[in-house]
């Protein structure tokens, strides 16, 4: 039981750490994009790392 309590920590410090990693990527990449476009890509795929995959509403009306 407490291996598995063990292991299971294990995965929740890596998954935390690749969500940081993945954060701050995101936002250096928000930060560098000058093309609007892309920075606007940038900008939701920061906004998703930061509030969950489902953060931005699709739009209905494109």
């Amino acid at each position: 039981m407490s291996l598995a309590l063990v292991s299971l920590a294990e995965r929740g410090l890596r998954a935390e750490a690749e969500a940081k990693e993945q954060l701050k990527a995101n936002y250096n990449r928000f930060l560098s994009e000058s093309d609007p476009a892309l920075k606007n890509k940038a900008g939701e795929d920061l906004i998703r790392s930061i509030f969950g995959a489902d953060a931005i509403a699709e739009d209905s009306v494109r």
